[in-house]
Formats: C-alpha cells, sequence, structure tokens
C-alpha cells in the first residue's frame, strides 16, 4: 500500500490499548513525557522524536472528536487496495464528526486536517511547541523571518493552576500582533520560562515568563497539594466517605471515625508534579461545620442526644 510508512499507530506510541479511557491516556501520557523530555535527553535525537509523536498521540486520542476521526481512519487506512486519493472514503455517521475519509492522500494530510495544521506556506503564526528551560517541552517548529536582525524577545504568560498542571494547546498574542498556539508542558510553576525557537525578532528566540494564578482551593506547598474539607459533626464522629475535589476530579476517601477539626488526612500520589517528574500528595485539613439553620426533626435529635450523651470536651480543664 502506497505512503503506509508514515501511518502512527497512536494507540501503541502511548502503549495504551485501544479501550483506554481518557484518565489512563492522561496519566500514561504525562509519565512518557517526563520520561522522554528533551532536557532530561540532552542531545538525544531519538527521544526529541519520542517526545513530538507523544505530544501528537495525546492530542488525538484526548479529544473524543478526533479519536473517533482517527480510529475510523485507521481502519480505511488499512484495507486493501488503499490508493491514497484514489481510495473511496466511508463518512463518520456520529453528530460533528463527518469526515471523508478517502479525500486524504496519505496519513500526514489526513493529521493536519484532524488537528487543524496549515501547510507552511499558508500560516500566518506558526504553530509552536514550547521549550522550556525546566521542565517542560523541546519539540517546535521554525518559521522563516525576513527580518535580517536576530534578537530574542521576553513575553509573560499568566496560565490557571488547572491548565499549569494538565498543560496542552494555548494560543497567545505578541505585542507585534502575531497570533502563536504553543503546546505547554504539563507541571507549569510560576517562575518557569520556555523558549519558543525562532519566534522572536528576526529569527530569534521567545521566551515565555510563566506565572501560576493562584487557585481558590488548591493551595501549592512544593509538590503537595493542600486543601480543606468541610464535613458535618455526625460525619467527623461517625466517619464517612466522602469525595474530596483533586486536580484529577472527585476522589473517594475514607474518613476515619472521630475525625478532627484541623487534622490531615493524606491522599497519595494527588499533587503537583516536580521537575523530576515525581507527584506529590494532596494534603486534606478536615474542618468540622456547624449547621447554622436546622430543620424541627433535627433539633429535636440534637436535644436528644444532648440528654443522652457521656462525653464531656471540659472534663480536663485545668482550672
Amino acid at each position: 500500500m502506497q505512503n503506509l510508512q508514515n501511518f502512527k499507530d497512536y494507540y501503541e506510541i502511548l502503549g495504551v490499548p485501544k479501550e483506554a479511557d481518557n484518565d489512563e491516556i492522561k496519566r500514561v501520557f504525562r509519565r512518557l513525557a517526563r520520561q522522554y523530555h528533551p532536557d532530561l535527553n540532552p542531545g538525544n535525537k531519538e527521544a526529541e522524536e519520542k517526545f513530538k509523536d507523544i505530544g501528537e498521540a495525546y492530542e488525538v486520542l484526548s479529544d473524543p472528536g478526533k479519536r473517533s476521526q482517527y480510529d475510523q481512519f485507521s481502519v480505511f487506512w488499512k484495507q486493501r487496495g488503499f490508493r491514497g486519493k484514489s481510495a473511496k472514503g466511508s463518512r463518520n455517521n456520529r453528530a460533528g464528526d463527518n469526515v471523508d475519509l478517502g479525500e486524504y492522500a496519505d496519513f500526514n494530510s489526513f493529521v493536519d486536517q484532524v488537528l487543524g495544521r496549515k501547510t507552511k506556506e499558508s500560516r500566518v503564526g506558526a504553530t509552536q511547541t514550547a521549550d522550556p528551560f525546566r521542565p517542560g517541552t523541546t519539540k517546535y517548529s521554525t518559521t522563516v523571518s525576513s527580518r535580517p536582525s536576530r534578537r530574542n524577545i521576553e513575553a509573560r504568560l499568566t496560565v490557571p493552576l488547572e491548565k499549569a498542571y494538565e498543560g496542552g494547546i494555548e494560543r497567545i498574542r505578541l505585542e507585534d500582533g502575531r497570533s502563536l498556539e504553543v503546546n505547554m508542558p504539563p507541571g507549569m510553576f510560576t517562575g518557569q520560562t520556555i523558549r519558543l525557537r525562532e519566534q522572536g525578532v528576526g529569527g530569534g528566540d521567545l521566551f515565555l515568563k510563566i506565572t501560576v494564578q493562584p487557585h481558590a482551593y488548591f493551595q501549592i506547598e512544593g509538590n503537595d497539594i493542600a486543601v480543606r474539607l468541610p464535613i458535618t459533626p455526625s460525619e467527623a464522629v461517625l466517619g464517612n466517605p466522602v469525595e474530596v475535589p483533586t486536580l484529577d476530579g472527585l476522589v473517594k476517601m475514607n474518613l476515619p471515625a472521630g475525625v478532627r477539626s484541623g487534622q490531615r488526612l493524606r491522599l497519595a500520589n494527588k499533587g503537583y508534579i516536580d521537575e523530576q517528574g515525581r507527584r506529590g500528595d494532596q494534603l486534606v485539613e478536615i474542618q468540622i461545620v456547624i449547621p447554622r439553620n436546622i430543620s424541627s426533626q433535627e433539633r429535636e435529635l440534637y436535644e436528644q442526644l444532648r440528654r443522652i450523651e457521656t462525653f464531656n470536651p471540659r472534663a480536663d480543664l485545668p482550672v
């Protein structure tokens, strides 16, 4: 089959089964992104190319619509008799995902269309991949500048904590009016510098200074994340499974019976990512919240409890 050599099996690149869910795909991507990070493999072109393939595979498989198109094209591409443009394609019947598979001459054309990438001739601003000094990505696309004098420039980029954690495509606009799409690395932190090669003046480099916005709930402590979790008095006394917000979504945690206000519980491997790709923990500080408005039935039960309870918190006062 013609051009089959440029087909990329994204599932094989990430090492996940075809039935893998988004959480598994995201988890594997983060691990591989750290493993093949060019800063950890200086001068290793093979690692750099692997890193580029990992990023492309994740961008497709993490999006349900793009993944659906890719899965269909994978089957179509491998059919006997495929000859690029001469092949008769099929259409995806899912709403919003229609794609004429037969219109693509090769796999690269298909991926460029799915990812919205333009050819070099039609680009106004090139899609770049971040090249940070600490940790980030070094894959990049170059653009040709007609300016004779090369000069590096700086720009500042403020990102929400969730975006800093996950990374991904971010569109930025520079003071000179240019618009760039940047493939941001996962695990960004305030003070980090990301380099975009040949996007400065006259083909110089652009240096992005990263600031991560403070979050209203998640507080970064090194590579741990601290949160406060409000619970009811009955949950504190009896213990109870509760759902705790994390950067990966809600996670169920079992409260021990008799937990105290101010006590910290630990959710392992639910913190932030450090420069070596290691993940910290999430520290959950318990806050017992007294209800202000209660129903008549609740008041009756509290009155009954007060009559029968044996616990006296003032029994050990030193006076």
